[in-house]
């Protein structure tokens, strides 16, 4: 398993790299396809699908994906002293996420579309969506909290909504015109790599965890 997750981390970074490559190399132009899409979101905005989008992009910011961040981390613990550890990991997981891709963000300093087309603020620079990270982050790591309660008939299904909200929030940054596609993508790439390496990470200390479970129970395991 973590050499399945490694072979995934190191697609991820590939592909992460080249676009990151791609955009640097450009001076933050758009890339093939940025510019369609950007003039096709700007022009179909009819006031309803306007609001809603705006109150989707807005649970992608702020404290909520840190609140969700922690309570991924209460759901997956076993017990007391495993929920606060857990909390404090995931928590982890998206703070230091978020200053490396700020770190990021700030090397490449991609400029966002004209300014006449945003409709939300919007602040820094473009690459990688601060937005599309942060909601991908979450969203992972409360489907792995989801999945680590055991496999039922409303696990599929919630890690369906859950990742559907990840990628909802990303695509409204291109629909509201503060964010070229590439950046919305590049925040996707770049989450996926992260929290491969956190699972990665991690690994040892769950199975650790996984085998005291199973002892206390009266269980060896396997």
């Amino acid at each position: 398993m973590t050499r399945a997750r490694l072979a995934g981390a190191a697609l991820c970074l590939l592909l992460f790299v080249l676009l990151t490559v791609a955009v640097a190399v450009r001076d933050g132009a758009p890339l093939p396809g940025d510019g369609a899409l950007h003039v096709w979101s700007v022009g179909h905005r009819p006031p309803v699908a306007l609001a809603a989008t705006r109150a989707l992009t807005a649970t992608g910011t702020g404290p909520l994906p840190y609140l969700l961040a922690v309570g991924a981390g209460l759901l997956a613990g076993r017990d007391a002293r495993g929920r606060l550890c857990a909390a404090a990991g995931t928590l982890a997981v998206l703070a230091l996420g978020q200053a490396v891709r700020y770190g990021v963000m700030t090397a490449v300093a991609r400029p966002r579309p004209a300014l006449a087309d945003w409709a939300t603020p919007a602040s820094g620079h473009s690459f990688p969506s601060g937005h599309s990270t942060t909601s991908a982050l979450t969203a992972g790591l409360l489907v792995w909290a989801v999945a680590s309660r055991g496999h039922t008939a409303s696990t599929r299904p919630a890690a369906v909504l859950i990742l559907a909200w990840g990628a909802a929030v990303g695509l409204s940054r291109i629909y509201l015109g503060v964010h070229w596609p590439s950046d919305v993508l590049g925040g996707w790439l770049f989450a996926a790599l992260w929290l491969t390496l956190a699972a990665v990470v991690a690994a040892p200390r769950v199975r650790t965890e996984e085998g005291d479970g199973e002892r206390i129970h009266g269980h060896r395991p396997r």
